[in-house]
């Protein structure tokens, strides 16, 4: 895991910070201090990226819907082919949690 590269006291309460958010205004009030709003922009661009992946679009298909370049497309498709599941993990629950589905 790439991650464990960098895992120490600062990451972890970053993330156990992120965890004790309850709900998704928590969230907006968190990432706005946190994150500039390209770096947000990113980050959400990213998952939709990676759902999009799954749902077996393609790149330019993808890359017209999200603005996303070819390259953010290679590497969240190279996460999900050879990382650690992440995207799959939380898009999965994502969807069991959407009424929609």
């Amino acid at each position: 895991m790439q991650i464990d590269k960098i895992r120490g006291r600062e990451l972890d309460q970053l993330f156990e910070a992120m965890l004790s958010l309850e709900n998704v205004e928590e969230c907006y009030q968190f990432f706005d201090d946190l994150c500039t709003m390209n770096e947000i922009q990113s980050l959400a661009q990213r998952l939709d990226v990676a759902r999009m992946l799954q749902g077996g679009f393609t790149y330019q298909k993808i890359e017209e819907d999200t603005g996303a370049s070819t390259a953010t497309i290679s590497r969240v498709k190279r996460c999900i082919n050879y990382g650690n599941n992440g995207y799959q993990m939380t898009l999965e629950r994502i969807q069991e949690k959407s009424p929609e589905k």
